[in-house]
C-alpha cells in the first residue's frame, strides 16, 4: 500500500485530537476550547483535503478504485466531526470529550480507507 502525505497528515492531526480529548475526559473535564478546537483542526484538515482532491481528480490523476466509494467516505468524515461538536455542546459533560477523542479515530480509519481507493490498495 501506498502511504502518502494526507494519510500521514490526517494520522498526525487526528491522534493528537483523540489524545487531547480522551485526556480531558479522563481528567473529569467537560469539553473546553481546547478540545473542541482541536476537532475543529480535523474538520479544518479535511475541508483542505476535500478541496485537494477535486482539485487533483480535476487534474487528472485517477481514484483506481470505486469514486463513488471514495467520495462517500470523505463526505462522510467531513460532517463527523460537525457532529462530535454539535453533541459536545449539547451534552456538556466529560462524556462528550469521549466522543470528540472518537471522531479524531474515526476520521484516522476512514483516511486510511481512502487512501486504499485513492490508489487501488
Amino acid at each position: 500500500m501506498i502511504v502518502d502525505g494526507w494519510f500521514i497528515a490526517s494520522l498526525i492531526v487526528g491522534l493528537l485530537s483523540a489524545v487531547i480529548c480522551f485526556g480531558a475526559g479522563v481528567l473529569k473535564k467537560g469539553p473546553n476550547d481546547v478540545t473542541i478546537l482541536s476537532v475543529a483542526a480535523v474538520e479544518l484538515f479535511l475541508l483542505v483535503f476535500l478541496v485537494a482532491s477535486i482539485v487533483r481528480q480535476s487534474g487528472g490523476e485517477p481514484i483506481r478504485g470505486e469514486v463513488w466509494e471514495f467520495w462517500g467516505y470523505l463526505i462522510t468524515a467531513v460532517v463527523i466531526p460537525i457532529g462530535g461538536v454539535w453533541w459536545s455542546l449539547i451534552e456538556r459533560s466529560r462524556w462528550s470529550n469521549f466522543v470528540l477523542g472518537a471522531v479524531g479515530l474515526i476520521v484516522v480509519v476512514m483516511m486510511y480507507r481512502m487512501n486504499q481507493i485513492w490508489f487501488g490498495g
